[in-house]
Parts: C-alpha cells; sequence; structure tokens
C-alpha cells in the first residue's frame, strides 16, 4: 500500500532539509514527497547550490503563483498529483519527532473495519517556545489517543470535527466519496472536510503517538489575522459550525492556561495571555461578521489577501 506525503510550500526555510530527511528516514516507506509550492523563485533562492532533489528521488515540486494559491484547492490539486491509497498532508514547518511517525498516523487507516477517514497527528512545542504556547499544545494535542463519530457531537461539540492537515493521513477511497476538500476557502479545509466525513457515517481519529514538532509565538497582530479568517471560513459554512460554536472551547482553554500559570507561580506573565485571547477573539467575531465590513477593513485584518482577489 503506498503512501504519498503532500505539502504546500510558501518561502521554505531549511526546516524543510530536517522534514524531508526525517521523512525518507521513515519505517514506513513514502513513495512520493509532493512539494506544492506557491512562488518559484522562493524554493530556487532555498535549493540553489545544493544537491537537495539529487539527493530526493521521490520528491516532485510543482510551482503556482501566489494568486493561485488556496487552501482547499492547492491541497486538491496535490491529491490528484497522487496516485497512493493513503496520502498525508504536512506543513512545511512540521517535522517529524521520530521514524515511526508513518507507520503510527497510518495504522488507524489500514484497518478498514474501523471506519476511519482521516487520523491526524500530536503536535509537540518546538524548542524554546512559550510557556503558554507549550501548554496550548498539550491542550489542543493531549497525549491520549481518541476515535470521534456523530454520537460524540453532544459531547465534544466542535472537536469532533478537528482535524489538522498539519500533519493528518487520509483513505484515498473515502476521500474521493465525499469529493475531497473544498476547492476555495480561506482556512479551515481540513476541518470542512471532517465535518463532511463524520456527518457521513465515518470517524476521525486522533493519534498520540504519532508526533511532530510544530509551535508558533504569535503577536497579539498576527492571532488577530490568523482568527479573523478563522472567523471568515466558519461564517461561509454555517452548515458545518453554525450550531457547534467554537467560543466554548476557547473560554475552556483560557480558564486552563490561567490555571496553569498560577500553578506555575507566572502571574507575570497572564496581562499578555489575556490581551492575547482578546485579540484572537476580536478577529474571529469581526471574521464571523465579514460581510457588515466594508471591503478595505476585511483586507486590512485578513492574513490571506489574495483569497479576496
Amino acid at each position: 500500500m503506498d503512501i504519498d506525503v503532500i505539502i504546500p510550500l510558501y518561502k521554505p526555510d531549511k526546516t524543510l532539509f530536517a522534514l524531508i530527511g526525517q521523512l525518507n528516514r521513515q519505517t514506513l516507506p513514502v513513495h512520493r514527497i509532493i512539494l506544492m509550492n506557491t512562488e518559484e523563485k522562493y524554493f530556487e533562492q532555498l535549493v540553489y547550490g545544493s544537491r537537495f532533489l539529487e539527493q530526493h528521488k521521490n520528491v516532485r515540486v510543482f510551482h503556482l503563483s501566489k494568486r493561485e494559491f488556496d487552501h482547499g484547492g492547492t491541497r486538491r490539486m496535490g491529491v490528484k498529483k497522487s496516485e497512493a491509497d493513503i496520502f498525508v498532508m504536512m506543513t512545511q514547518d512540521a517535522v517529524p519527532a521520530d521514524d515511526r511517525l508513518l507507520e503510527t498516523l497510518t495504522a488507524p487507516l489500514r484497518d478498514r473495519e474501523q471506519n476511519i477517514a482521516a487520523v491526524y497527528g500530536r503536535q509537540l512545542p518546538k524548542e524554546g517556545c512559550s510557556m503558554v504556547e507549550a501548554f496550548t499544545r498539550s491542550f489542543n494535542y493531549p497525549d491520549r489517543s481518541c476515535v470521534k463519530s456523530l454520537e460524540d457531537l453532544p459531547r465534544l461539540g466542535i472537536k469532533t470535527y478537528f482535524c489538522s492537515n498539519v500533519c493528518a493521513a487520509y483513505r484515498r477511497d473515502i476521500y474521493e466519496e465525499l469529493g475531497g476538500f473544498v476547492k476555495h476557502t480561506i482556512f479551515n479545509e481540513d476541518m470542512i472536510y471532517a465535518a463532511g466525513a463524520v456527518k457521513a457515517g465515518y470517524r476521525i481519529a486522533y493519534e498520540a503517538e504519532a508526533k511532530v514538532y510544530h509551535s508558533h509565538d504569535y503577536t497579539i497582530r498576527q492571532q488577530f489575522r490568523r482568527n479573523f479568517d478563522l472567523g471568515v471560513s466558519q461564517a461561509q459554512y454555517p452548515e458545518v459550525f453554525e450550531k457547534v460554536p467554537s467560543e466554548a472551547e476557547g473560554k475552556k482553554l483560557v480558564k486552563e492556561v490561567t490555571s496553569y500559570l498560577r500553578r506555575q507561580k507566572q502571574l507575570r506573565k497572564l496581562p499578555y495571555f489575556y490581551l492575547q485571547c482578546a485579540g484572537k477573539y476580536a478577529g474571529y467575531l469581526l471574521g464571523r461578521h465579514y460581510r457588515l465590513l466594508p471591503k478595505s477593513l476585511v483586507l486590512a485584518f485578513t492574513d490571506n489577501h489574495e483569497y479576496w482577489r
């Protein structure tokens, strides 16, 4: 059973070399690594003078312009370049924590009786990230695996549909049956797909033993912009998000982080954390109501200008 890995790129740095190297050292071999690169010049700058493509014969690179990039559409395009029974979506800044990532991530999909459409992995904080970001990773990606279905919706709410293309594996036959990732979306193509799979009777798995290093210490401005786009995507897909709002999960995170910082005697970090939360919620709320905003403000708030063109 072939496994391909599909990675969208934009202005990649040397982390990509570490990522590809780790993928090609996996206990479960990768058939192809498909790189969907936005703006050829940035990729050429990275690999210039290196033997990157010579050393990794299973890497295929496809270039597109920034105007052509779309969170859903570019990933759909990448899947079409693959013929593998199982494909894995990753991002350029997520690095496997060990050589068993693909083996553990895809195991639930290889057991067809489990009826699992997608499996996402655990994201560990990178070395040097902030206390709050490290705790947030453990909150969103705990050390216990689980499998989610429509029956869990009353208990888990929005978490039922949670899936992350930072590191996620998909069964191609189910993907094709469900129509794949949405063609045009500003954000959340993974959760939109997962929601459709759950509603169709399939299950989504979280595999805590499939681990990648991935974390970000975003500024308040960056958090605002990302959450604005998150709000836009939820407003555009009310059939997915209307009855399972994200606010409850956000409030729970605020309480957990507050309690954690108090236990760690780091109360001085609370004011900045609350400012971050305010920025995130303001962005999210404005994004949910983006149709009421003038185009100039939408372009000022978004993190994805090309989407609006």
